[in-house]
């Protein structure tokens, strides 16, 4: 399992965001019951640029607090064996990781959100990077029963790792 991290704001949450990511990849990929090591991208921006990310990408122009970009099709949420049929489209040659896609963070949105809820950074941080993660396992919440599952997925891995809402 590989995580690459790239910070491209002046910002420094409390905590290791490396260290969290990865501890969350881990727990989504267990969880999601994942036969391969794999591999995430997660970029920390500012709303500028998430902004502009997703102006680029998803023709929206306005920020938001993160964008997913999976790697992989899938037909069914969760159901990593898509990738078999594929695997140079799927699996870094060098490494041999899957690549499960790029997550793309605003710390601003991280920390305005963080105040909002009335929660932690860590909290925050973490519910966005699961919720991203599970987007990258397929999932997504356009309609409400697919919007509980997710939620509960999420939910149940913070539990997990022990990062409360009232954290």
């Amino acid at each position: 399992m590989t995580s690459y991290v790239e910070n491209e704001t002046e910002y420094n949450f409390p905590f290791a965001i490396q260290e969290l990511v990865d501890r969350i990849m881990e727990a989504v990929m267990d969880m999601e019951h994942c036969p391969y090591e794999t591999t995430v991208n997660l970029l920390m921006t500012d709303n500028a640029g998430i902004r502009e990310y997703n102006r680029e990408y998803r023709g929206l122009d306005r920020e938001t607090d993160v964008l997913s970009f999976p790697n992989i099709a899938f037909r069914k949420e969760g159901d990593f064996s898509v990738v078999e049929t594929d695997e140079a489209d799927y699996f870094d040659p060098d490494s041999g990781e899957l690549v499960l896609g790029d997550i793309i963070l605003s710390a601003e949105r991280v920390v305005a959100q963080a105040q909002e809820y009335g929660h932690s950074l860590l909290r925050e941080a973490a519910f966005l990077t699961a919720h991203s993660m599970f987007h990258l396992c397929g999932y997504d919440h356009m309609e409400q029963a697919q919007a509980a599952v997710m939620e509960q997925k999420q939910e149940a891995v913070l539990q997990q790792l022990g990062i409360a809402r009232e954290a």
